[in-house]
């Protein structure tokens, strides 16, 4: 191997070598599934591929091991041989081999080849046996076809790296893992995609060129404005001396050919800058979506090795499985593509482990020898649905439910009374399992608690079904991108907060009459069962804003596999989706919030952790201090105090009914001076008067409230039979909030100018 090879040719080998494996490993899992000579032809291209681009940089082991696979496979295309599932381990071998190649650096690559000679030389001698048809006894994997019992079987699948040693029939070929990337300083981009990027930033560039040009004109108005100002100082001046009367013509005819100028000259500047903003806002529509489209990978991206995967635990654990993928061309956002591989694998490694049986068992049900996985992958209501499915046994509710008393979790009568899908949510829990012994796949019970983690560190959720006899499947929902968050937009103490939707079962308007208490907690009926109410702005720590008007309360139901909570919040202000954004480091972890975000009007807003409200509404609950979202109807609440101050029994009854079936506290007097003594005894929050009346009207009422330094705030509406030009200016003059008509307690007049003054009762 030559010490002289030009580094950047290496770079580009060890990239083709990656994309060639990938097809030699999925190409080759299929052909075991289904030998056929169509799919022979793009392995057998593969590893010709291989073997040129080592022999251009002068890779020798790569060379000679690429020759025999090429041997080997064409052989089969040509019928000479069949390749049997013993034929493709040595083939899966000798691919993992040319993977790990790719991932030798530089300064090691001479020394890889030499150190390794004879492994190489034998598991050569294993693939020239097999082109040739040839038996090689105690060659490269012989030992594959009598896999070892899973409870001393060291795990050597691609997909998962653990050391152990080799067995004495294998050759110590040692596969190198890819280094686990912190943080991708490469993401791919299709030409497409970038093409479409570079056009918008050319617009956008023509777009922002449009900008000095108009700000010039702009200028050129402010001239015009100018001449303008001077031409109305000149005529002022023109007025005020007689002897320029004569000019006044010329002046008045000149300025108003300037205003006629500049109100042009605004009005086709107006024009174009809604033209431009318009534009504006479809191509920055345009390149934020074409950015979020550069982020998204197809589905197959980050699936290449799990057929590889379930083939080769399959045949450790003697079944038969294959892998079945629907969706593979699903678009996944980057970040959540890769967070998926981990908790995918554990799924299916699950499905083999427990969910295919033996080929004895499945033939003795009826069922074909060889199980079925199958991975579907969908974009489903704005979210990103996956499940994976098996067609094994299933899982036996009973047997789960001793297991469940067994380890303690619930009481034997809890546990009998637990419906099917709340007997599956324990599955999630840390430490369980349903493995009747530890072998190295099973038992441990830290699969399915991983995946749950995971799944939910990335905003998504995930539970399981199964059919007893038919299988079990395990169904994923996440959200589509990190970077952008449907979110259902609330108001807590004033200020607005985001819920994501996908965390988020439902909205509820509650009847406050149907708010329960027992003991410390408050909680209503959902569906057959009871929600805990928990107070949002408590959670938060904020002070208590203005409930919800009416008789109901606004609730967001949230719920995790412990639990099912409705948050109490003052206003529901929509739905909107919104760019995510870290908050700064330096704040550290933040109690009830993840993220921030910025609204369409530009106004920011803290994005909710679901998870950390959930432990915190537990917390609360368990503690009992909780703020009751409803009184007890003995509790004495100040409702807003109305005074009503008329002569007329007629008018007092109609306005005082008015206001009490809204829910104000009413008080009457029969004159000015009933009215302005109890005005002067204080705990009102309006005065209603009418202006005719004895002892003193209520224009006089008015301008005693307005100069008494401690009333003078007090709203005040003047209500008059008469609608006299000559009351309504004085009453504005004197200082009253509204001056209406007795017409208007035929509308909704009245009422809106009394909540608009003290709002709601």
């Amino acid at each position: 191997m030559s010490d002289g090879i030009d580094f950047s040719l290496l770079d580009l080998f060890r990239e083709e070598v990656r994309a060639h494996t990938v097809t030699l490993s999925q190409g080759l899992v299929e052909l075991e599934a289904e030998p056929t000579p169509q799919r022979i032809e793009p392995l057998m291209r593969a590893a010709h591929s291989i073997k040129g681009a080592a022999r251009i940089v002068n890779v020798e082991p790569a060379i000679g091991l690429a020759h025999v696979m090429e041997d080997a496979l064409v052989a089969a295309q040509h019928g000479k041989i069949h390749l049997g599932a013993d034929d493709v381990d040595v083939l899966l071998r000798a691919t993992d081999v040319l993977a790990s190649l790719g991932q030798v650096t530089d300064d090691v690559l001479a020394d890889w080849g030499r150190e390794r000679a004879g492994d190489l030389a034998e598991l050569k001698g294993a693939l020239q046996a097999i082109a040739t048809g040839t038996p090689a006894p105690g060659t490269a994997l012989a030992a594959v076809s009598h896999p070892p019992a899973p409870e001393r079987m060291p795990v050597g699948s691609p997909l998962e790296v653990v050391p152990a040693a080799p067995t004495p029939a294998t050759p110590s070929v040692q596969v190198v893992a890819p280094p686990a990337e912190v943080g991708e300083a490469v993401v791919r981009v299709t030409a497409e995609s970038l093409n479409r990027l570079m056009n918008l930033a050319g617009e956008s560039l023509v777009q922002a060129r449009w900008l000095q040009p108009f700000s010039t004109s702009l200028l050129k108005l402010k001239k015009h404005q100018d001449h303008l100002a001077a031409l109305l100082d000149n005529l002022a001046q023109a007025l005020s001396e007689p002897g320029r009367a004569e000019q006044l013509p010329g002046l008045v005819s000149e300025a108003r050919r300037q205003a006629g100028h500049c109100r042009h000259v605004l009005a086709d500047r107006i024009g174009e800058f809604e033209d431009h903003a318009g534009q504006a806002e479809g191509l920055n529509s345009r390149l934020y979506h074409e950015v979020i489209v550069s982020r998204m990978r197809p589905f197959a991206d980050g699936a290449h090795g799990f057929p590889r995967l379930v083939r080769d635990m399959a045949r450790r654990l003697d079944k038969q499985a294959r892998l079945e993928v629907a969706g593979q061309d699903t678009e996944v956002d980057r970040d959540i593509l890769d967070k998926l591989e981990a908790p995918l694998m554990h799924l299916l490694r699950n499905a083999v482990d427990h969910g295919i049986e033996s080929p004895e068992t499945r033939r003795a049900a009826g069922k074909p020898e060889g199980g079925l996985v199958r991975l579907e992958v969908r974009h489903l209501a704005g979210m990103l649905a996956i499940t994976v499915s098996d067609d094994g046994g299933g899982i036996d509710a009973e047997r789960l439910r001793r297991k469940v008393v067994e380890r303690g979790l619930a009481a034997p009568e809890v546990a009998r009374s637990l419906s099917e899908a709340e007997l599956l949510e324990f599955l999630f829990l840390p430490g369980f399992s349903t493995a009747a012994e530890l072998t190295e796949f099973s038992g441990r019970g830290v699969g399915l608690d991983v995946v749950h983690t995971t799944i939910h560190e990335v905003g998504g959720l995930v539970r399981a079904s199964t059919r007893i006899g038919q299988g079990t499947a395990f169904h994923l929902q996440l959200p589509l991108t990190l970077s952008v968050v449907r979110a259902v937009l609330v108001e807590i103490a004033g200020e607005p907060y985001a819920f994501p939707h996908n965390r988020i079962d439902r909205l509820l308007r509650v009847p406050r009459g149907d708010v329960r208490s027992l003991e410390h907690r408050q909680f209503v009926t959902v569906d057959g069962r009871n929600v805990g109410l928990v107070v949002a702005a408590q959670l938060l720590d904020l002070p208590a804003g203005p409930a919800a008007p009416g008789d109901e309360l606004l609730v967001v139901l949230l719920s995790d596999r412990t639990g099912q909570y409705g948050l109490i919040v003052e206003k529901l202000l929509g739905e909107q989706d919104l760019v995510v954004r870290p908050l700064d480091a330096r704040l550290g972890k933040v109690p009830t919030i993840s993220a921030a975000a910025t609204l369409d009007n530009g106004s920011p807003v803290l994005v909710a952790d679901v998870e950390d409200l959930l432990r915190s509404m537990d917390q609360f609950v368990q503690t009992g201090s909780l703020q009751r979202c409803v009184r007890d109807e003995t509790a004495t609440v100040r409702r807003k105090r109305v005074l009503v101050v008329d002569d007329s029994i007629t008018v007092r009854e109609v306005e005082r009914q008015l206001l009490r079936n809204r829910g104000y506290d009413v008080a009457v007097a029969v004159d000015g001076m009933d009215g302005w003594n109890a005005v002067r005894e204080g705990g009102l929050d309006l005065v209603v008067s009418d202006v005719d009346m004895p002892r003193m009207n209520g224009l006089d009422l008015l301008r005693a409230i307005r100069e008494n330094e401690a009333l003078r705030e007090l709203p005040v509406i003047i209500v008059s039979y008469k609608d006299r030009e000559e009351d309504r200016r004085r009453g504005l003059e004197l200082g009253a909030s509204y001056y209406l008509t007795k017409g208007s307690f035929h509308d909704n007049t009245f009422l809106q100018a009394v909540s608009d003054l003290i709002g709601e009762p």
